[in-house]
């Protein structure tokens, strides 16, 4: 029997669907399960069977630089965001064995859920950290997604390379064997993170041996070896030549992964469906992921009283400033794992940048002035009926994400300072995750967050001008200083500047004038009233 190889990636789609766009509050599972669908098919067209998605994190500190792989700092959310594993493999069939993989053919992926488990609470948001927390936290918290994403038959599990209580993940056979495949009944196999068995030890890969017995012998079934992988080999078989690692161990790591090869249907079509070539970056493709940034959108400032709302904007004004590092820029709107790792800066893929997005937006006798960093005398100068500065964080992932202090990066703060000092202003803030805004709040007329957009850059501009109206919710709380953090829903000493759910809303404007004046308002304060309530409600009386 000839062994097909798998071929995986992280998901790099023909448009890249923002790595927070996702998070939307209240979720969207039904959405998700398409941007799922799609991506599936895209990830196909490309050859490549299994993706290492979905990111099933609940990030409980911001300050960690894998926040934005996290559907929320709330499990309940994050639990129903794994719909997603349906829109990649398939709907499981009537009766369907719980546990058992499932991938619906040809058009499909295998889904990977990550990472076991515990990686989003490590302590101060530290990647690969130790996550301190006690069984029952751990399983109330972290765990309760893993449990749903087994239940619909996700193909296979990726551990953390994070610690709990000082216990290494991919050494932790409590966990990995005793919890995930006996107690949860997983059937799929288990694989372990990038050079994740080295990182057992420390310094990593100090005594390579232990490491490849420990991460064996803990149940993982599949090690990811990108370098010296003669030496995994050597190792690994003298540790089953001398019983240390028992014969039976391999079997049901070989068992597991036939499994999901023998689901996919691998050994019937291994190669490449050539007719999928015309999925990639199509045009519903790309739409979907439009809807889904106009749908992630939070407005958490509209207008400096009630009574003066500037959003949404008037396609037909005079002049219109747009500033900010990242108006004009498709790496910083999509982020890290952007073709490149830690994503880079520029036109690094197809797209639409927001400001591309503006001008393509407003009236033709709208004139756009782009000005990366204004200087205060050209912005008090020239009229501008308002501006739209855009600033944010840089590409990062992992470990480079990291952040103390979670601010804005020069110049954008003092672009904010310069023109919303002088001019009626909106900000609409690229970033991963929460930073530290609230020392700016007070000159901004409007605040957006966008989060990471991706690459339909038109989906933000749909929402500024009105053709739809601002209706996402905060899926993690918005702090005020990090100094309060880690900080989420429910804890004792919750004072945000801006808490979980919280999101104004807009209606969809045909037309509006420069001068007209806000419309709905008045709804937007009795929904976020209404959410609010039912929130504290939530809070008080949900079950741990």
């Amino acid at each position: 029997m000839g062994l097909m190889l798998f071929m995986v990636t992280t998901m790099y789609t023909g448009q890249q669907y923002s790595l927070t766009t996702l998070d939307l509050v209240l979720p969207d599972p039904e959405l998700v399960k398409k941007i799922g669908e799609a991506t599936a098919l895209e990830v196909r067209a490309t050859g490549i069977q299994y993706a290492f998605a979905p990111c099933i994190a609940v990030c409980r500190d911001p300050r960690w630089g894998r926040c934005y792989e996290s559907f929320s700092e709330d499990y309940h959310i994050v639990r129903e965001m794994t719909e997603i594993i349906p829109g990649l493999q398939g709907d499981l069939p009537a009766n369907y064995s719980k546990g058992v993989p499932y991938v619906a053919g040809k058009n499909k992926v295998a889904a990977c859920a990550k990472h076991y488990v515990g990686d989003g609470g490590t302590h101060d948001g530290i990647n690969e950290n130790n996550t301190v927390i006690d069984y029952h936290g751990l399983l109330s918290i972290h765990m309760p997604a893993y449990d749903i994403s087994i239940i619909k038959g996700v193909s296979t599990v990726m551990v953390s390379y994070s610690s709990w209580n000082g216990a290494k993940m991919h050494a932790n056979h409590d966990l990995v064997t005793g919890f995930l495949k006996n107690t949860l009944h997983f059937r799929g196999f288990v694989i372990s993170d990038w050079q994740g068995i080295d990182r057992i030890t420390t310094p990593p890969g100090a005594n390579y041996t232990y490491s490849v017995q420990a991460g064996i012998n803990a149940g993982i079934d599949m090690v990811m070896v990108p370098y010296n992988y003669t030496d995994f080999i050597n190792d690994l078989t003298s540790l089953v030549h001398k019983n240390i690692i028992p014969m039976s161990r391999i079997d049901d790591a070989v068992r597991r992964i036939l499994l999901v090869k023998f689901t996919m249907g691998l050994f019937e079509n291994p190669l490449a469906d050539l007719s999928l070539v015309d999925q990639l970056g199509k045009k519903e493709h790309r739409e979907l992921a439009r809807e889904a940034v106009r749908k992630s959108l939070v407005l958490l400032k509209n207008g400096k009283s009630i009574n003066e709302s500037l959003l949404p904007l008037p396609k037909k004004a005079r002049k219109i400033l747009v500033a900010g590092s990242h108006a004009d820029n498709l790496g910083y709107q999509c982020g890290g794992w952007t073709i490149e790792w830690q994503g880079d800066s520029g036109n690094i893929t197809v797209g639409t940048t927001i400001l591309d997005a503006i001008k393509s937006t407003v009236d033709p006798s709208t004139t756009i002035i782009y000005s990366e960093n204004p200087d205060a005398s050209s912005v008090k100068n020239n009229d501008f009926s308002h501006a739209i500065v855009v600033v944010g964080e840089p590409p990062y992932t992992e470990t480079a994400g990291d952040s103390l202090n979670l601010t804005l990066p020069d110049p954008g703060p003092s672009t904010v300072q310069t023109v919303c000092g002088s001019v009626k202003c909106v900000v609409v803030v690229i970033s991963g995750r929460p930073v530290v805004i609230e020392p700016y709040v007070p000159l901004m007329d409007a605040l957006v967050a966008a989060w990471l957009p991706g690459s339909e850059g038109q989906g933000v501009a749909d929402v500024l001008f009105g053709d739809y109206g601002f209706s996402g919710k905060l899926p993690r709380t918005w702090f005020k200083s990090v100094d309060q953090l880690p900080m989420n829903v429910g804890d004792k000493h919750y004072d945000p500047l801006f808490p979980f759910g919280f999101g104004l809303t807009t209606k969809p404007m045909v037309a509006r004038s420069s001068s007209s004046a806000g419309v709905g308002r008045k709804d937007e304060y009795w929904m976020m009233s209404l959410y609010l309530n039912l929130l504290v409600t939530w809070i008080l009386f949900r079950v741990p």
